[in-house]
């Protein structure tokens, strides 16, 4: 019977090390192909480790003014990925950001957090928040209300980035500067419509209907 490489004999009278894996020894009985390595994505475990409870509640329940903005996250063959990450920041209504690092102060919004983190086990994202103000876009004018949005799910190697806007802020919107550098046609990717409780948006990853991603 063939010895196993791997087996180390009682009370050696030396140091012993197995051999596996060196050929000729019996453990490799062909040649040596290297397969395919699995690509890294982020996988669905982002949506599993790093939500939390609370984490869809931008705004805390029952805050004046409050509405819903939800959403699904589809994939390019149009189907809907149940286990995405959908992470938002925002100003609050005044135009404040819940940062020390915000130049004009942070924000003290009762009832306001900013940020928020959704998964989409249920087939849909859900963040409970506010309408955020107008912001300063660095060259003397003023962004229109909007959500940035990043989007972690399977298949992708980071996050995406985009931004929720809002239909019904139209004046604001032609004003935007972000808005006005993208395509009349790709424009509508990024607006929220009204719906019953708040806002509906559903994010597109790939296909004619794709989202207006950001290099960022």
């Amino acid at each position: 019977m063939t010895a196993d490489p791997l087996d180390v004999p009682p009370d050696p009278a030396d140091p012993f090390q197995p051999r596996s894996g060196q050929r000729g020894s019996g453990f490799l009985t062909g040649p040596l192909r290297l397969g395919t390595t699995p690509s890294a994505t982020v996988g669905p475990y982002l949506a599993i480790g790093l939500t939390w409870p609370d984490g869809e509640w931008a705004a805390a329940e029952g805050t004046a003014g409050g509405f819903w903005i939800r959403g699904r996250v589809v994939d390019g063959a149009g189907d809907v990925v149940p286990d995405a990450m959908v992470e938002t920041w925002q100003a609050d209504p005044d135009g404040r950001f819940p940062s020390p690092e915000d130049p004009r102060g942070p924000s003290s919004y009762p009832g306001f957090r900013g940020y928020a983190r959704a998964q989409t086990r249920t087939g849909e994202f859900a963040v409970f928040t506010l309408k955020p103000g107008r912001v300063p876009d660095g060259g003397g004018g003023l962004q229109a209300p909007h959500v940035d949005v990043s989007v972690f799910a399977r298949g992708l190697l980071d996050r995406v980035v985009t931004r929720i806007y809002f239909a019904d802020e139209a004046q604001a919107n032609a004003e935007d500067a972000v808005l006005r550098a993208l395509p009349e046609d790709r424009r509508g990717t990024l607006l929220a419509t009204p719906a019953e409780d708040g806002y509906r948006f559903d994010i597109h990853l790939q296909g004619d209907r794709e989202t207006v991603f950001f290099a960022v």
